[in-house]
């Protein structure tokens, strides 16, 4: 199946998906924590997989079915592997905003080095790359990288790409217990991603069964802190963890603006205050969430910040 949806997505409203890979999983690594599978067939090696006038076919069909209602926000490039492997997207990209629909791409960004890959990524409306490591050794470790691949060669093409893409950029950084989320890859991936400059870096954990039994995602607590030293670094960042909710500002149902901001980053507890002032609520409503297990407190530098406690919903 080429095209899927389209999904709800916090980062894209509503978003049509097209898978460019055909099967089986083929991607340049095999990350401990990928959700879709194992890495059947690891290369860096870029091919035809389905021609872009084939893509643009199955699209245009798939927008015919749908009603204004749930009409797509964004065509979106999520692949059963690494889209950029895909010698036509560039072309497909191209073809496909004849339907004046921006286009998005979500990458690992292990190929941006290769001059066709970066000049078929411009054509993008929107790119979401990978940051999950500061250094090498934790991104052999993290993402378990074809061999041919080289981390620094991978971080310049990430910075030259960046520094010339017009569209809209985001990274993304997924979060394991007890390998990348520590303190100092925090410090050092905030400082790369400071210089990507993107509009938002989302922080993530795993939502479905990843790869490898053993992975984990990392704690709210830890969540917390690498959100921290990002906005130290005046970097805007968000979670991703599973919640979609639509609205992350005052509404005036106190229950869904704690629960929605509270999923998208830590809220410090004058603000929540400040938050029950303008909805005239009590504090009772905190409580409530708290015995719920809806949110939790996570305390850091002497302060209590309120976050998602997103563990039910895995």
């Amino acid at each position: 199946m080429i095209t899927f949806g389209p999904v709800p997505s916090r980062r894209l409203g509503k978003s049509l998906g097209i898978n460019n890979i055909v099967s089986p999983k083929t991607c340049s690594y095999a990350c401990i924590y990928c959700q879709v599978g194992e890495t059947l067939i690891q290369t860096t090696g870029r091919k035809s997989f389905y021609e872009p006038e084939l893509i643009y076919k199955k699209v245009g069909q798939h927008l015919e079915k749908l009603n204004a209602e749930n009409f797509p926000d964004y065509l979106t490039f999520v692949s059963n592997g690494e889209p950029t492997l895909d010698i036509n997207l560039g072309k497909s990209i191209k073809l496909l905003k004849k339907f004046d629909l921006p286009v998005a791409v979500i990458i690992n960004s292990s190929l941006l080095w290769d001059d066709s890959v970066y000049n078929d990524m411009l054509s993008a409306d929107w790119v979401s790359v990978k940051m999950d490591a500061g250094n090498e050794y934790l991104w052999k470790e993290v993402n378990r990288p074809s061999p041919l691949l080289d981390y620094e060669k991978i971080i310049n093409g990430i910075l030259y790409f960046t520094s010339r893409f017009q569209g809209k950029l985001c990274t993304e950084t997924m979060l394991i217990e007890g390998v990348n989320d520590n303190d100092e890859n925090f410090i050092s991936l905030a400082e790369l991603i400071k210089e990507i400059n993107p509009s938002t870096a989302y922080l993530a954990i795993p939502i479905r069964p990843p790869s490898s039994k053993e992975v984990k995602p990392a704690s709210l607590d830890t969540l917390n802190r690498a959100w921290q030293i990002f906005n130290d670094k005046k970097i805007k960042a968000e979670f991703l963890t599973g919640f979609e909710g639509t609205r992350t500002g005052y509404t005036g149902n106190i229950y869904e603006d704690i629960l929605n901001i509270t999923a998208v980053h830590p809220m410090r507890e004058d603000m929540l205050n400040e938050l029950l002032e303008k909805d005239n609520a009590a504090y009772e409503v905190v409580e409530s969430l708290i015995r719920q297990k809806l949110i939790r407190v996570s305390v850091y530098n002497g302060k209590k910040f309120f976050l998602r406690n997103y563990h039910l919903k895995m």
